[in-house]
Order: C-alpha cells, then sequence, then structure tokens
C-alpha cells in the first residue's frame, strides 16, 4: 500500500465531490474521447454561472507503471477577472516527484484573490523547490507552490490541504468578480496563460511514458488540456 495514492486519491474524490456540488457536469465535444476511466485515464468538465471550465485530468496507472498523476485547473467566465486555479501533482508510491498549486494572475497580479492567495501560502516552504522555466514564469505567481520530491507524509498532507482549502476559497470568492472586466481582455488572458502552458513539453513526455497512444496525448495537450477559445 501507499499512503501517498491513498492521500491523493482521496484528494480527487473530494474535488470531483466539489466539482459535483459547485457546478454541473458538461461534455466537451473533444474531451469524451479522453475520458476513458476502464483504461486509467479520468477526464471530466463542469462549468457553474461564474466558471466555465473546472477540469480534473487523472492517469492512474499505479500497477503498470508505478506512477499516478492529476491536473486540476479552474476558469472563471469570460467577464470575470479572477484568477485561475491550478493544482497539479504526479506521484510514485512513495512520493510526490512534482506538486504545483497556484492562483494564476488572469490578468490582474494585484487582483485581491491573488493577494488572498500569496498570504495564505506564504508560511509553507518546500523542503526542495522546482525551479520553474519562462513559459511558467510568464503565467504563475513568484508564491506558486512548486515542490519536488515530496518524500515526508507532513510535507505532502500539508499540500493536499492547501490546494483543497483553497478550491473551497476560491469557489466562494469568484463570483464577486462576475462582470468585474470585459470579455476581450479575458479572452486575452486566458488564452495567454493557455498558450504558454501549451509551451510545457513535460507534460505530454510525461503521459507518453505512461503508456498513453501518442497521438490521443498530442491531440489532448494540443486542443483539449488548455483549449485556447476562438
Amino acid at each position: 500500500m501507499s499512503k501517498i495514492w491513498d492521500k491523493l486519491i482521496d484528494c480527487q474524490d473530494k474535488i470531483i465531490q466539489t466539482f459535483d456540488e459547485r457546478g454541473e457536469e458538461i461534455n466537451e465535444p473533444l474531451m469524451g474521447q479522453f475520458n476513458q476511466p476502464e483504461n486509467g485515464w479520468l477526464n471530466r468538465v463542469w462549468a457553474n454561472k461564474d466558471v466555465r471550465r473546472m477540469h480534473i485530468d487523472v492517469v492512474d496507472v499505479r500497477e503498470s507503471k508505478g506512477l499516478w498523476m492529476m491536473h486540476v485547473c479552474c476558469f472563471p467566465v469570460l467577464t470575470n477577472d479572477a484568477p485561475i486555479y491550478g493544482f497539479d501533482v504526479i506521484a510514485g508510491k512513495n512520493k510526490m516527484t512534482g506538486a504545483f498549486h497556484d492562483f494564476s494572475p488572469s490578468p490582474d497580479p494585484d487582483h485581491p484573490m491573488v493577494k488572498w492567495y500569496e498570504e495564505a501560502v506564504a508560511d509553507f516552504v518546500p523542503s526542495k523547490k522546482r525551479e520553474l522555466p519562462e513559459w511558467a514564469t510568464n503565467i504563475f505567481t513568484t508564491s506558486m507552490i512548486a515542490a519536488s520530491n515530496v518524500n515526508s507524509e507532513e510535507e505532502a498532507d500539508t499540500i493536499i490541504d492547501l490546494a483543497l482549502a483553497n478550491l473551497d476559497v476560491w469557489f466562494d470568492s469568484v463570483g464577486e468578480y462576475t462582470g468585474n472586466s470585459t470579455t476581450d481582455m479575458i479572452i486575452g488572458a486566458q488564452n495567454y496563460y493557455c498558450h504558454n502552458q501549451q509551451q510545457n513539453p513535460h507534460t505530454p513526455r510525461v503521459m507518453k511514458s505512461l503508456g498513453l497512444a501518442e497521438a490521443d496525448v498530442e491531440l489532448f495537450c494540443t486542443d483539449a488540456l488548455f483549449p485556447k477559445i476562438k
């Protein structure tokens, strides 16, 4: 048994429960082909009046590859300048090899929710911090949690607890900012976020290493994981 995996699967279940409570599940045209829970690949999307996209993506190949990966991202509607919620984890049996969490400006780095997030995570210092490439520093806050080699239960618990608690606060707060900005500005900001996320070479590389079909991964990472608004 793996305590890290048990904690993360419980986290996954809590996020899905939150999405069920906070939104209504929707069927994105492209996403259906990538929702293959019977093959260890979960992709589901929800929305509500203030959040246009709540997405959870889990690749569970614990038995075949000894790895588990989760991506969670929430985008406000296109008149809402609240930050984008993100939480990503990849974990082996005994440690998180990477864990990332942020309220990413969209577009305002001085937004009240960004400032709240920065204070909420200020006391957490990863035992090993992951240095971020340019595409990431373009879009994430300087307070982003970017942890590597998380092999203690205490640190793993702290990251998971922060991500879950902050998700609740994000949902409690996001509706205050609907109608706060123009559609053109938010489309530009969210597309900039997606463009930079698409520059991440690590995501498709890891997904292919987990045994997912190369053609599926390329299409998923380009058009489904961070789809730009056209």
